[in-house]
């Protein structure tokens, strides 16, 4: 798992920090990385802390990283509620921290209810809060998940959807995102398959996913082989 994210968090990170946010990192990591189970296990430990302590500023982030888990693990309505109720406290603190990340998870299950306006307000903003704060680290991400939420509910908007998936391939590659530029050129190679431009597709996925030499059974990857696999037939 940790190739996957290595620079975007290097494994020793969290053995330097405070068990507060120690446990968010963890939290946000398991959450980007698709293992929920995980960062369910770690988002209720860090809210038990921060209740416990008293750490207000924590126990918001907990708050908004176990809505997000919970829509991730199909409870959209209800977490979404938990989310925005944390985002909320959040804000009231002062803090801004990854609040680009909870926007992009929160619009990726609005979007996933079909409440497409929502979803395509909240990637906006929190495209405009990364812009503004600076905070860029989930930005190929959040057009990626643009693209997606165009192509699930408006599939002739393909032109769009492609632009969406090549500035998130763009961003991942100024900021040697390589999770994130695999799973941009997986959504991108997808169209381009649907499309019958399987050579384009093959052609695109199979550099990056040749970057990778451990992780292979993370869901990122087997993603990709299984799409590279259908390209060559």
């Amino acid at each position: 798992m940790v190739s996957l994210l290595a620079a975007e968090f290097p494994a020793a990170a969290t053995k330097m920090m405070p068990a507060w946010p120690a446990l968010a990192m963890a939290s946000y990591y398991n959450l980007a990385c698709s293992t929920i189970g995980t960062a369910q296990e770690v988002v209720r430990e860090l809210l038990d802390l921060a209740a416990e302590q008293k750490f207000h500023v924590w126990s918001t982030a907990g708050t908004v990283l176990h809505g997000l888990v919970v829509a991730e693990l199909g409870e959209k309505a209800q977490g979404l509620a938990l989310a925005r109720q944390g985002l909320a406290d959040n804000a009231a603190t002062g803090s801004s921290l990854w609040v680009p990340f909870y926007l992009g998870f929160m619009a990726k299950a609005c979007a996933g209810t079909g409440e497409v306006s929502e979803a395509t307000e909240l990637l906006l903003t929190a495209l405009q809060v990364a812009e503004r704060t600076g905070e860029r680290h989930f930005e190929a991400e959040l057009h990626r998940f643009a693209g997606e939420c165009l192509l699930a509910h408006r599939h002739q908007a393909q032109v769009e959807a492609e632009a969406s998936f090549r500035q998130a391939i763009d961003v991942a590659r100024r900021q040697s995102a390589k999770l994130w530029e695999l799973r941009a050129s997986i959504s991108l190679a997808r169209l381009w398959r649907d499309q019958g431009k399987c050579n384009e597709a093959r052609d695109l996925l199979a550099p990056i996913y040749g970057w990778f030499t451990e992780g292979f059974d993370t869901p990122d990857l087997e993603e990709a082989k299984a799409l590279l696999q259908q390209l060559k037939e």
